[in-house]
């Protein structure tokens, strides 16, 4: 009995992965609810990401492609909602900087900051790079035609009781219970 524990713990944790510590799942729901509560009472807005995305990509079409973004509708109607200021001086984008600062720096502080790439045992490094490579894309699409990432939508929709972010709450975790039945032999 003891052996198996011992063999099933080697596999659970891979061959070069060691056993680490995080928080507590309740008190990170609980800090990021009352984050999520300041933010809207201090922004008057929620939480979100794609739309720094967005603010990323105009800048870099119009610093590479000006003569293109003053002829096309989707480039004139930002620069209109903008009120013609730089797409990079827009507060999602300092928050999405925040979020990687104070991610470096949480892995700095905890001793988790390492360079490496995880994989479950049946998956292999091409599959998983593919697998990355077409989930982004497909992140990126969905979050425009969901006019929001998930952090928005369903977080900060459900924070002020939108039916629209509990819907997408609801949908977010059926999705993932239901694609996670094809691709969990990739993890376990």
């Amino acid at each position: 009995m003891r052996k198996l524990k011992k063999k099933r713990r080697k596999i659970k944790m891979g061959n070069d992965m060691k056993e680490t510590k995080y928080m507590n799942p309740y008190l990170a729901g609980v800090l990021l609810g009352l984050l999520l509560l300041m933010t809207i009472y201090i922004t008057g807005r929620g939480l979100g990401a794609s739309g720094a995305i967005k603010s990323f990509t105009v800048a870099g079409v119009e610093s590479v492609a000006p003569k293109h973004t003053a002829s096309t509708k989707f480039y004139q109607e930002y620069a209109k909602e903008h009120q013609g200021a730089s797409p990079l001086m827009n507060w999602l984008v300092f928050e999405v900087i925040g979020v990687v600062i104070g991610a470096f720096l949480s892995g700095l502080i905890s001793d988790r900051l390492d360079l490496k790439f995880e994989k479950g045992p049946n998956a292999t490094r091409r599959a998983r790079w593919i697998g990355a490579i077409i989930g982004g894309i497909l992140w990126g699409i969905g979050s425009q035609l969901g006019r929001g990432c998930t952090s928005g939508a369903a977080l900060s929709g459900m924070a002020v009781m939108s039916t629209g972010g509990i819907l997408t709450m609801m949908a977010i975790f059926a999705g993932a219970y239901a694609f996670a039945f094809f691709f969990r032999k990739l993890w376990i």
